[in-house]
């Protein structure tokens, strides 16, 4: 847990001094370093995080890291600490926060008629980070304290999904001047584009896909009777911008770059979570039946999912039947398996199939989460101890996951521990003072001497940082 601990209390420690932090009301600093920005990111999630739009998906958002990762280990700043998520809003959008956090809309994911387009979204959006060109405008609104630049950078993330909303955000700062200057100039998109091309070739995906998708993007606002997609609003998209980009391209040699099955997958879970149930049945009985455009198997594979969801488990069963052979090799199509096991009752070997599923795939969170609930469901309170110990030890600050072990720690009747691993499912949301009472409860719950010298070190951290948290306030 010491992981989890030091970033989170460092980073509320830092939120809270009083004289810990440059003023960054300075007019001769020109911009923030690296670790304010970090800490900006870091509040500024915590409030993402707990809104009604962030998709909550391991899915969605480790198949969102996966490619993005793939570009930041080709970017001019390969070391750079890097968290990409979903937001549940089909308009098309994606957006950058201080400290390398970069959302994307589900509408943009679905409207990306290629991988390599996806990509070279996102390969933009790390060059605004990389290039630190948000980080440098925040600090140019001289804001003399940093949660006050938490509040600006949350605010940025809802100018980016509505204008409208972004006034409200940001009452009391002068939101539309501060809009207006937020939004990336000319030369920042420009040299965002060209940074992001480059990044884009050196991760193998298709540059030849970044002018394509920006010119789509383009003519979708005549198509939505000029209103605008967000992500032209605020990354505006100019005839000179478009042909830039493909006189860049047309240097390059082109090679035919083929999609991910996770990519199509992940398009096909969204369709199937997005729509009404039966209207996501219809949809993909439609697409399977013209047999002529898309990959049928993420086709066959969103229609059972479909199925899934409106409860008819039979035929959900029936339509996964031919995509059981890819089970061993695709983990979202294994996960799939599994969830239309479980809820047909067919138990027959299914903690050995989770077993060595997981084995196959440890690093598919969504697998490892239903794994863990199908141990809790039967009672192996051990086996499921034993394997969230070890995800923890891999992914430190997995609200899930520490949500998970809290309940083996309370099936197994361990207060002191039920409590202390509640302390930290709060301090990853952000809520400090319910952080504490778990850690109060915890100390009064148990007698493990080691664990409780833990208990009181942490509390003690976590009453001083509340304190200096309110005297700033």
């Amino acid at each position: 847990m010491k992981n989890l601990l030091y970033i989170v209390l460092y980073t509320w420690s830092l939120l809270c001094r009083a004289d810990g932090l440059p003023d960054l009301g300075d007019t001769s600093q020109e911009a923030m370093s690296p670790q304010q920005e970090r800490q900006i990111g870091v509040q500024s999630m915590f409030e993402i995080r707990s809104d009604k739009d962030y998709l909550d998906d391991a899915e969605i958002n480790d198949y969102l890291n996966q490619i993005g990762y793939q570009l930041v280990a080709n970017s001019n700043e390969p070391g750079q600490e890097f968290e990409f998520f979903a937001i549940n809003d089909n308009s098309i959008n994606a957006f950058a926060l201080p400290g390398g956090f970069i959302g994307v809309n589900t509408g943009l994911i679905l409207m990306a008629q290629s991988e390599s387009e996806l990509a070279s979204v996102l390969g933009h959006e790390i060059a605004h980070v990389t290039q630190h060109h948000l980080a440098r405008m925040v600090a140019g609104q001289k804001v003399d304290s940093i949660t006050a630049i938490a509040a600006l950078a949350v605010a940025i993330l809802a100018a980016r999904s509505n204008p409208q909303a972004s006034q409200a955000a940001m009452v009391g700062m002068q939101a539309s001047s501060i809009q207006r200057q937020l939004n990336f100039t000319r030369i920042h998109e420009q040299e965002a584009d060209r940074i992001g091309l480059t990044t884009l070739q050196k991760a193998g995906f298709d540059p030849y896909a970044m002018p394509i998708f920006f010119e789509r993007l383009q003519k979708s606002t005549r198509l939505l009777d000029n209103n605008a997609p967000s992500y032209l609003r605020t990354h505006p998209i100019t005839s000179d911008r478009i042909a830039d980009v493909a006189n860049r391209v047309q240097q390059i040699p082109y090679r035919l770059v083929a999609d991910s099955l996770n990519f199509q997958l992940v398009r096909a879970k969204l369709r199937a979570m997005q729509k009404n149930s039966q209207e996501a049945v219809n949809f993909f009985q439609s697409a399977l039946g013209e047999q002529k455009f898309g990959n049928q198997t993420a086709k066959r594979y969103g229609l059972a999912l479909a199925l899934l969801r409106t409860g008819q488990v039979a035929r959900a069963t029936q339509e996964f039947a031919p995509l059981q052979t890819l089970t061993s090799r695709n983990p979202m199509i294994a996960t799939l398996a599994g969830q239309i096991r479980r809820a047909g009752k067919n138990n027959d070997g299914i903690v050995e199939f989770y077993r060595s599923t997981t084995q196959s795939f440890p690093q598919h969170r969504a697998l490892v989460y239903d794994y863990v609930e199908l141990l809790l469901e039967t009672k192996r309170f051990e086996d499921a101890l034993k394997l969230l110990n070890e995800q923890i030890m891999t992914h430190p600050n997995d609200l899930r996951l520490h949500e998970l072990l809290a309940r083996n720690y309370a099936a197994l009747g361990k207060r002191q521990k039920e409590h202390h691993m509640l302390a930290y499912t709060y301090i990853l949301r952000g809520n400090l003072h319910s952080a504490i009472e778990q850690l109060e409860l915890a100390k009064r719950s148990g007698t493990d001497f080691h664990e409780l010298s833990i208990i009181e070190s942490e509390l003690k951290q976590f009453k001083e940082i509340a304190a200096a948290h309110a005297k700033k306030n």
